[in-house]
Order: C-alpha cells, then structure tokens, then sequence
C-alpha cells in the first residue's frame, strides 16, 4: 500500500504508523522533518510551504515505485504539509514497513534525499525580523549549485 498526501492537516505519526503497520513486517521507520527555530544565525519563527500539488503527487507515487523496486517494502506513507508550519511542528513524515528493518531504514532515507530533490514543493522561511526568504533544496535536481558539488 502506498498512502501519498500533500495538504495543510497537521501531520499525526500515529495515524500513518497504523497505516503501514503489516503483521508480516518487523521493521516500520519513521523519518520526521520538522520546522527548526534557526538557520544561519537567524531566529526562524515559522516556515510556509507550496506546492504544486498534482505534480508533486505524482512524483510522490514514482518515488514509491522506485522503492519497491530496491527494497522488499511493505507499506509506504508520505505526508507532507503545506501552508504555515511553526518551530517544532512536522512539515514532512515518512513512514515505511518491510520484514526487516535494514530495508526499511534504507527506504526511508532514499525517499527523503529523493524528496527533496525531485518533488516540487518550496519553503519560505519568516524570521523574528519580519525578513523571508524563500529556500532552494541543495538537492533539486534544478538547483545550479547542486550541479557545482
């Protein structure tokens, strides 16, 4: 079962662990993106996401297949929030079941890096000076500077 959704609902852990969870499966991991309260020496108040949803669902679900086709994974669930998301609240959950837990730590890691490197959604964050800036994943694919590295 892949569970792929993008909207402003606060995300609930609990509610996509009991989605992944297989009682074939001894390994569920959990990767959660939160919204920090610094960057660069700049106190961070909150973070606005968008995105463009049909295309980011869509590229949600391939990176599920390409999952699949690297691990033996049971069960996927991405969430990820859109609109404003304060300090310490989760903007990005992703939750992955498989029989054991080496696959399922590695998925989760390749779903996030690919995340972010591929899935068009955009961060601005608003600091304590009423300053914003919108903020370019290092991973996108079309972020010149990660061509550089």
């Amino acid at each position: 079962m892949d569970y792929v959704t993008i909207n402003e609902d606060v995300i609930r852990v609990d509610e996509l662990v009991v989605k992944v969870s297989s009682p074939t499966c001894g390994g569920t991991s959990i990767f959660l993106g939160t919204t920090r309260d610094n960057f660069a020496d700049k106190k961070v108040l909150r973070l606005e996401y968008e995105a463009y949803v049909p295309m980011a669902v869509s590229e949600m679900k391939k990176i599920c297949g390409e999952i699949r086709e690297k691990w033996p994974v049971e069960n996927i669930a991405i969430q990820h929030r859109l609109g404003v998301v304060p300090v310490l609240e989760i903007s990005v959950a992703i939750v992955i079941s498989s029989p054991h837990r080496k696959e399922s730590i590695a998925a989760v890691e390749y779903c996030i890096d690919t995340l972010k490197a591929k899935v068009p959604i955009w961060k601005k964050e608003i600091y304590e000076n009423d300053e914003c800036k919108w903020k370019q994943n290092k991973e996108c694919d079309w972020n010149d500077e990660s061509k550089n590295e």
